[in-house]
C-alpha cells in the first residue's frame, strides 16, 4: 500500500533519539541549506531571527488565527490540537490554532462531499495528482506563488527546479510540498549475518559471482539458513536489477521500462533485466532463495531476521528491516547483528554507478490552501514557517527545553540529558511528528545524521549508519519520473494496469523456470503480450511526460 510506506518510510515517522533510521540526506544538497536564516543566535527560546520568523506580511502572535484542515488519508488521524508539546508551543507562542476535519475512514467519499457541498476545509494534505488538478480546475485552489516570493523559507529549501516540478498546466503553484528533499534518500540494499560471514571466514562480497559462491557455502554449511532472503513480494530482485550495468536504477523494474535514449522503451528489451531474471531464477531454483518469496508477508520477513535465519538479505526498507533484526540479535548476543554492505554488481561494471535506491525531491505528498480560507497568506505563513529551520526544530524534534536547548552553528538541535534519558516510547508518546505537515527531509535528516555520528559508535543506531555510509550514496535523482502514468481511467491508464498485472503473472513464472533458456522464452512471451495490448502507447505517453518533467526542472 503506498500510503503506508511513505507514513512508514518518510522522515517524519524517524524517532527523535535516533531509536529508528533516517530517511532523507546528510549532505546540504541545495548550496545554503546548512546555513539558513536562524544560525542559533535566539535559539535559546526557540525562537529564530527576525526575518525567518516574521517576514513582511502575516505577522505570528499579533492576532490569534486559527484555521481548519484535513488530510486526504483513510488512515490517518490529526491529532487534537495542543495535545502535544510542539502545537502546544504554536498555540502558545504564535498564536495560531489548527481545527482538524476528519476523513473517518473515507477519505475519498469524504473529499467528495465537501466538495459537492462548496465546504471545502481552509487547507488540505493530500497525494499530488488528479485529486489536485480536479480542485485547481474547478478554481476551489490558491495560488501560491506571491506568498512564495514573499516568505523565504519554502524558496530556499525546496529550490526552483523542484518549484518548478510543482507548476500546474497554467504555470502556478498551487501545491506546498511535504518531505520534499535536495539530496538522496532511500533505504534499500543488502546486508549480511555478521556472526555466520565471519564464521565462513569474511569472504569477497563484491560481485553476483562473489554471492553465488558465499550462498552456496552457506547452503552446505547452514542448511537451516536461508541463504538469500528477497523480502516481501520478492523485492530483492527488483534491487538486484540495478547492479547489472552502469547506471542502472532499479526504479527501472518497477517501471517495467527502462530510458533507451530520449525514450522509454520496455524493459523486456533490456539487457541487463535478462540478466537479472536469468540470475535470480538460477538462485531460486538451486534452493538459495527463500522459496516462499512470492507468498511471504512483511511479518514473516521480520521474524527470520529477528532470529537469525538469514545469512544475506537484499531488498526493500532494508534500512529499517536490518536495523530491527540487528537489534533482536544483538540483544541476546552482544556479538551478533547484521551488517550493510555495498550494493553488488556484475563483474566489469562500476561499483560506484550502481543505484537501487532512487529519491524523488518533491517528497511524499502536497498541502492545498482552498479559496475557503479567510486568510491564506496567514496558513502558507505557517506552513513557511514550519518547513524552515526553527519550525523543523520544534515540530519535529519538540520545542526548546524539551529534548534540546541550544543549537549547532548550522541550526541543528544539540541533544541534552533528556534526549538520552529518556526512553523511546516515552519520546514517541509525544506524537511530535503527528504535527509535522511541511516537513523538510534535507533539514532534518542532516541534523539527525550529525546527532548520530556524533555518538560513540555503540550508540549509533545502525540503520541510520547505514544509510549515511551506504544507501543514500547509492541513490539516484528519479524526479523526472514523478507523475508520467496516465489516469486511470484512460485509455492508456487501463492499457498500464493490464501490463502491470501480465508482468506480476510473469515475474513469478521467472522465479520458477527450469532453465535460463526457458526464462529468456518468458520474457518474449511476456513482451509480445504486454505489446498486444498496446503498452507502446502507454511508453509514448510517460516519454513525453518524463520530457516535459525534465523540461520543467531545467527551468523551460
Amino acid at each position: 500500500m503506498k500510503t503506508s510506506k511513505k507514513w512508514l518510510t518518510g522522515a517524519f515517522t524517524l524517532a527523535l533519539a535516533g531509536a529508528v533510521a533516517l530517511s532523507g540526506c546528510s549532505s546540504n544538497g541545495n548550496g545554503n541549506a546548512g546555513n539558513g536564516g536562524d544560525s542559533g543566535a535566539n535559539a535559546g527560546n526557540g525562537r529564530g531571527d527576525a526575518a525567518e520568523t516574521e517576514p513582511a506580511g502575516f505577522k505570528f502572535g499579533e492576532t490569534p488565527f486559527s484555521f481548519t484542515y484535513y488530510v486526504n488519508y483513510d488512515w490517518w488521524t490529526t491529532e487534537p490540537w495542543g495535545a502535544s508539546p510542539n502545537s502546544k508551543w504554536v498555540q502558545d507562542n504564535l498564536h495560531i490554532t489548527v481545527e482538524p476535519i476528519q476523513s473517518g475512514g473515507a477519505a475519498a467519499q469524504k473529499l467528495s462531499t465537501m466538495i459537492a457541498s462548496k465546504e471545502l476545509p481552509d487547507a488540505m494534505m493530500m497525494d499530488r495528482g488528479p485529486d489536485v488538478e480536479r480542485l485547481r480546475q474547478a478554481g476551489a485552489l490558491v495560488a501560491l506563488d506571491e506568498y512564495i516570493e514573499k516568505y523565504p523559507n519554502l524558496k530556499k529549501w525546496a529550490g526552483e527546479e523542484t518549484l518548478n516540478m510543482l507548476r500546474s498546466s497554467d504555470g502556478k503553484i498551487y501545491q506546498f510540498p511535504n518531505w520534499y528533499t535536495a539530496a538522496p534518500t532511500g533505504n534499500d540494499g543488502w546486508f549480511v549475518n555478521k556472526k555466520i560471514y565471519e564464521e565462513l571466514g569474511r569472504p569477497k562480497l563484491e560481485t553476483f559471482e562473489d554471492l553465488h559462491a558465499y550462498l552456496k557455502q552457506v547452503q552446505s554449511t547452514h542448511p537451516d539458513i536461508v541463504p538469500l532472503e528477497v523480502g516481501r513480494d520478492a523485492q530483492g530482485v527488483e534491487i538486484m536489477f540495478a547492479g547489472f550495468a552502469n547506471d542502472n536504477r532499479s526504479q527501472f523494474s518497477y517501471m517495467k521500462a527502462y530510458e533507451d535514449g530520449d525514450k522509454l522503451a520496455t524493459i523486456y528489451d533490456n539487457e541487463s533485466y535478462k540478466e537479472t531474471m536469468t540470475f535470480a531464477s538460477q538462485l531460486f531454483r538451486e534452493g538459495l532463495i527463500t522459496q516462499d518469496a512470492l507468498t511471504q508477508k512483511e511479518d514473516q520477513v521480520k521474524e527470520k531476521l529477528a532470529t537469525g535465519r538469514v545469512a544475506v538479505f537484499v531488498g526493500g526498507n532494508a534500512t529499517n528491516l536490518g536495523r530491527e533484526g540487528h537489534n533482536a540479535l544483538k540483544g541476546a548476543d552482544p556479538t551478533a547483528g547484521y551488517e550493510f554492505i555495498w550494493p553488488l554488481v556484475k563483474p566489469g561494471v562500476d561499483k560506484n554507478k550502481v543505484y537501487p535506491n532512487g529519491y524523488n525531491a518533491l517528497g511524499w505528498n502536497v498541502n492545498v490552501i482552498t479559496t475557503s480560507a479567510e486568510n491564506p497568506e496567514a496558513i502558507f505563513a505557517y506552513l513557511d514557517w514550519m518547513t524552515g529551520e526553527e519550525g523543523q526544530r520544534i515540530m519535529f524534534f519538540g520545542p526548546p527545553g524539551s529534548y534540546w536547548d541550544e543549537v549547532d552553528a548550522d541550526g541543528a538541535p544539540i541533544p541534552n540529558d533528556k534526549w538520552f534519558s529518556t526512553p523511546q516510547e516515552e519520546k514517541d508518546k509525544d506524537k511530535l511528528e503527528a504535527y509535522v505537515w511541511a516537513g523538510n527531509a534535507t533539514y532534518v535528516d542532516t541534523s539527525k545524521g550529525k546527532i548520530e555520528m556524533n555518538l560513540p559508535e555503540e550508540q549509533r543506531n545502525w540503520g541510520a549508519v547505514a544509510q549515511l555510509n551506504v544507501s543514500w550514496k547509492t541513490s539516484s535523482n528519479n524526479t523526472a519520473y514523478n507523475n508520467i502514468d496516465p489516469a486511470p481511467d484512460s485509455d492508456e491508464g487501463i492499457i498500464l494496469q493490464q501490463v502491470n498485472d501480465i508482468a506480476k503473472e510473469y515475474f513469478g513464472k521467472m522465479l520458477f523456470a527450469k532453465n535460463d533458456a526457458e526464462v529468456l522464452s518468458l520474457i518474449e512471451e511476456a513482451k509480445k503480450e504486454t505489446n498486444g495490448l498496446g503498452y507502446d502507447k502507454v511508453l509514448e505517453f510517460r516519454t513525453q511526460a518524463w520530457q516535459e518533467n525534465l523540461a520543467k526542472m531545467s527551468g523551460k
